[in-house]
């Protein structure tokens, strides 16, 4: 007995639908919605500090902040520049709420991190995104960051534990100060989950951009003081420069 009805026409076939890009609306040949122009044009972070990925002139060199002051993390794995057309895409992204956008932006970064992986950047136990401020999570209504992690996982086949890490005081927003004034304003801001699992284990903090490094130094600081074996950075962009506001 035969269950499904007699149908000779073509079946229309989702994922072989060409996909437009989002950047350019021209066709998309790969399976996320980038044509490979866009894709090869996008500000690509060349030589870069060994730790915190600030823009540098040459290949293998540790920027002169590290050097006085090495972070607590490991070193920042981050693809781009925070330049057009990435920062417009991120804003659009972070305060527009173009989910669509972001997610195609995680997708090139799992792209970008599975190829380090191959190389040499050891893959970690778990993504923890950084967490937002109750009072800009309820204005925002979602996490960027969080939202990163989880496509993230998905994509690197790596567990994202959103709840982790807990922001303990709403802070002035950090896009308006210094690199000193971002430390001050972070001094005690963040908190472990009472279940968090931290001890000896090599976790990667997961944000959109890297500015001063102030937010990544707080949480990688705290994670390293509760036993983490190391601690990365994953994020979109870095500021070519530290007093840069992003």
């Amino acid at each position: 007995m035969r269950c499904q009805p007699d149908y000779e026409r073509p079946v229309y076939i989702w994922l072989k639908n060409k996909q437009r890009c989002l950047l350019c609306d021209e066709p998309a040949d790969a399976q996320i919605p980038i044509c490979s122009a866009c894709e090869t044009d996008l500000p690509w972070l060349g030589d870069q500090c060994l730790n915190c990925a600030l823009p540098l002139p040459a290949y293998g060199l540790t920027c002169g902040g590290c050097l006085q002051e090495p972070p607590a993390f490991e070193t920042v794995a981050v693809p781009w520049t925070y330049s057009f057309p990435v920062d417009t895409l991120i804003t659009r992204f972070k305060h527009n709420g173009k989910w669509p956008l972001g997610h195609l932006l995680a997708d090139v970064l799992g792209q970008f991190l599975q190829h380090r992986f191959e190389e040499d950047l050891p893959r970690p136990d778990a993504l923890l995104p950084v967490p937002l401020a109750p009072k800009r999570l309820r204005q925002r209504g979602f996490n960027q960051a969080a939202m990163l992690a989880q496509w993230l996982g998905k994509s690197l086949d790596l567990p994202c534990e959103e709840h982790s890490l807990l922001r303990v005081q709403d802070t002035d927003a950090q896009q308006a100060l210094n690199a000193k004034a971002r430390k001050r304003n972070l001094r005690h801001a963040f908190a472990l989950s009472p279940d968090a699992q931290v001890q000896g284990r090599h976790l990667a903090l997961v944000d959109d951009v890297l500015t001063t490094g102030a937010t990544a130094q707080a949480l990688a600081r705290l994670l390293m003081d509760a036993g983490a074996a190391r601690v990365d950075v994953y994020c979109l962009a870095r500021t070519p420069k530290p007093g840069d506001a992003a």
